[in-house]
C-alpha cells in the first residue's frame, strides 16, 4: 500500500498539499496540549499534522530526523485521545529516558515502562496503574509484546494508539533490522481483540523509500498518511575528501579536526582507531578520548557525560556512540571512514549543529574502503550451525532462552543470534512466552534452504547500500539534492553549502541535465515512478539523470542502469 501525504516536502510520494483539514480542524487543541502539560510554545513542522492526523483516526509514518522531536507526536496525540498510548522501543535506556523526561512535567499526564531490567515489584506497580487508568502511556520493548499475556493485558485496557519507535527496524531494508519487530502486526491485532482497532503511529529516522513501504506492510498499516520533514540542515556544510594512501587520509582527518577544534564527533571503522586517534589528537593538545563498545559501561558513560558537559573537544568512536546524543553545539562529525549506508551515516551527520548554527560535516573518502565494507557485507550462512540451532530447538519441543540455546549447541552468542535470526527470517523459529520455539512440521533441510534464501537477500541488501553510498561520495551534483531525494525530501537548486557547489560541478550538471532533458531517454522516466525489469521485476525509480537511473528492486535493492542499455536492450517498462 502507497502511504498518503499530509504536509510533507517529497518528492517520492504524490498528493502532497501544504495543511491537511485535520490540522486545521484541531489546531487549538493540539496547542493547548503542547503548552500546558508540556510546555511547548511551537512546534517544529509536520509534527501537528502529524498529531492531527492520529486523531482523525489515521495511522502516521514520520519520516524525521534524530534531534527533530518525533516524540512529541505521541506525547500530545496520546493525551488527546481516549485511552491508553503503547510505545514500543527497542532499547531499555531510552525508554527510561522518555519515562523520566514525562514525568519531569508536573501536569503531564503519567508515563510507565515495563520490561525485563525492572524487579516483578516494580512491573506489577506499571500494570496496575495502566489498568487503572492513572498512567496514558506505557513503554515496552518488542520482546514483551511477544508475549501473549501482555497483549491480552493491553487488550483489557482499550489502547487507542500504537507507537512503534525506530520502525525502519520492522524492514529488512532497514540498516538495523530485528525480527523482534515482526511480532508486532500481531501484537497491533491482538490488541484490536480487545475492541476497536488502535491508531498506529511509525517513528523513523532513516526511512528511505522502500523501507517506508515495508514498514506500512509490515505493520498492517491502513492507509497511512506518510509525513516526511526535518532533513535539510541547511546549516550544515557537506564535504567529501578524496584520498589515494592511508597514511595521507589519517594526516588529512587530524589536521582538519585541529582546525576545527570542537566539541565535535569523529567516526572511524575499529575499536582500535578509536584509540589511536584519540592519542593523536590529544597529542595535538585537543581534549580527545575513544569511544567504543569494548569499553566498560562506566568508562562509556563517563565519556558520554564529559562530552555533553563541554569537557570534551572531540570523542573519537564507532558508530557505538551516538543513541540518546542530544547535544545542541556539536559544531562537526568528520568520518575518517565510509559506512555501510546513507541512512547511518547521516544520521550521524545530524548530530551536529542541532542549535542552528553552522557546523561542519566531512567524510574522508577512500575507494578502497568501500572493499572492506563489501567484505564484511558478505558473510555466507554455515548451514551445520543452522542445523545445529534448529535441531536443539526441535529437539526440546518447549519454548527455550538465547542462553539456553547457546548453552545446549556450544557457541558463541553471536552465532546462535545470527543463526535465530536467519530461522526466524525462514519461518522456521518463532518466538513465545519464555523464548524461541521451533515451529512444528518444518523439515531441517527445507529451513536451511530458506534461511540461506534470506541470507543471500541480506547480502544483496547490503551491497545495495554500499551502491549508494559510493553514488553520493562520487556524485559531482549538489550532495544535498542526493540526500534528501534518497529520504523523499525535493529540492530543485544546489544548496550552495558543499563542496560540490562550492567548486561548481553542481551547477554544471544541473545546467547539463537541463540541456539534454528535452532530447534524452531520461525524460521517459520520472521520480517515483513504478516500473518493470524483464529480470528483476517490479521496482520505483529512485533518481534520474541524463544518462542513468537509480531503481530500487523489491529483491534486488538499489541497482544503476544505463539508459543506452535500457532502450538498446528493451530492460524496463512502465509498471
Amino acid at each position: 500500500m502507497t502511504p498518503r501525504t499530509a504536509g510533507s516536502t517529497t518528492s517520492h510520494t504524490r498528493g502532497a498539499h501544504p495543511e491537511s483539514a485535520a490540522t486545521a480542524d484541531r489546531s487549538a487543541d493540539i496547542a493547548r496540549v503542547a503548552r500546558d502539560p508540556f510546555g511547548w510554545e511551537q512546534l517544529r513542522p509536520g509534527l501537528d499534522t502529524a498529531i492531527a492526523e492520529l486523531v482523525a483516526g489515521n495511522d502516521v509514518i514520520a519520516v524525521m530526523p534524530t534531534g527533530y522531536g518525533k516524540s512529541a507526536v505521541y506525547k500530545i496525540a496520546g493525551a488527546l485521545l481516549d485511552g491508553p498510548t503503547v510505545v514500543v522501543s527497542p532499547l531499555i535506556a531510552l525508554q527510561a529516558d522518555q519515562v523520566a523526561g514525562i514525568q519531569a512535567r508536573p501536569t503531564a499526564p503519567r508515563a510507565v515502562a515495563i520490561n525485563s531490567s525492572q524487579s516483578e515489584r516494580r512491573n506489577a506497580e506499571a500494570w496496575a496503574e495502566l489498568e487503572a487508568r492513572r498512567a496514558e502511556y506505557v513503554f515496552l520493548s518488542p520482546e514483551q509484546l511477544a508475549k501473549d499475556e501482555v497483549v491480552e493485558r493491553l487488550a483489557a485496557v482499550a489502547v487507542s494508539l500504537f507507537v512503534v519507535d525506530e520502525a525502519h527496524c520492522v524492514s529488512a531494508w532497514g540498516h538495523d533490522f530485528r525480527p523482534d519487530y515482526l511480532r508486532l502486526r500481531d501484537a497491533v491485532d491482538g490488541i484490536s481483540r480487545g475492541g476497536s482497532r488502535p491508531v498506529v503511529l511509525a517513528l523513523t529516522a532513516t526511512g528511505s523509500a522502500p523501507v517506508r513501504e515495508e514498514i506500512v506492510e509490515r505493520l498492517g498499516m491502513r492507509d497511512p498518511v506518510m509525513l516526511t520533514h526535518g532533513y535539510d540542515r541547511a546549516n550544515i556544510r557537506l564535504d567529501v575528501v578524496r584520498h589515494e594512501g592511508e597514511d595521507e587520509k589519517r594526516r588529512a582527518v587530524i589536521d582538519e579536526i585541529v582546525d576545527l577544534g570542537g566539541p565535535g564527533l569523529l567516526y572511524v571503522a575499529t575499536r582500535k582507531a578509536t584509540e589511536l586517534f584519540a592519542a593523536e589528537l590529544s597529542e595535538r593538545g585537543l581534549r580527545a578520548a575513544a569511544y567504543h563498545g569494548g569499553l566498560g559501561a562506566k568508562q562509556r558513560k563517563e565519556t558520554h557525560e564529559r562530552f555533553q558537559a563541554d569537557e570534551l573537544d572531540v570523542v573519537v568512536a564507532t558508530s557505538a556512540f551516538g543513541m540518546g546524543i542530544d547535544k545542541p553545539n556539536v559544531r562537526f562529525v568528520v568520518h575518517a571512514a565510509i559506512t555501510e549506508s546513507i541512512d547511518s551515516y547521516y544520521q550521524e551527520v545530524g548530530r551536529c549543529g542541532r542549535d542552528g548554527d553552522p557546523a561542519q560535516a566531512t567524510l574522508h573518502y577512500r575507494p578502497e574502503d568501500l572493499g572492506l565494507r563489501t567484505f564484511f557485507a558478505s558473510g555466507k550462512p554455515n548451514g551445520n550451525r543452522l542445523e545445529l540451532v534448529l535441531t536443539a530447538l526441535q529437539a526440546a519441543d518447549r519454548p527455550v532462552s538465547a542462553e539456553q540455546l547457546g548453552d545446549a549447541v556450544h557457541l558463541p552468542g553471536r552465532s546462535v543470534g545470527e543463526a535465530v535470526n536467519l530461522l526466524l527470517e525462514a519461518g522456521a523459529v518463532r518466538q513465545v512466552d519464555g523464548g524461541l520455539r521451533a515451529v512444528r512440521g518444518v523439515k531441517i533441510g527445507d529451513a536451511i534452504q530458506a534461511a540461506r534464501h534470506a541470507a543471500e537477500q541480506r547480502e544483496r541488501i547490503d551491497e545495495s547500500r554500499i551502491a549508494m553510498i559510493r553514488l553520493y561520495a562520487e556524485t559531482l551534483g549538489c550532495r544535498r539534492i542526493f540526500l534528501l531525494g534518497y529520504f523523499g525530501e525535493a529540492r530543485d537548486e544546489p544548496c550552495g553549502n558543499c563542496d560540490t557547489c562550492t567548486s561548481g560541478t553542481a551547477y554544471e550538471m544541473l545546467e547539463q541535465e537541463a540541456e539534454r532533458a528535452v532530447t534524452s531517454d531520461s525524460a521517459a522516466f520520472t521520480v517515483d515512478q513504478a516500473v518493470r525489469h524483464t529480470e528483476w521485476g517490479d521496482g520505483t525509480v529512485m533518481s534520474v539523470e541524463d544518462d542513468r537511473i537509480t531503481v530500487f528492486f523489491g529483491t534486488e535493492g538499489y541497482r544503476v542502469l544505463s539508459l543506452e542499455a535500457i532502450t538498446e536492450h528493451h530492460l524496463l517498462e512502465p509498471a
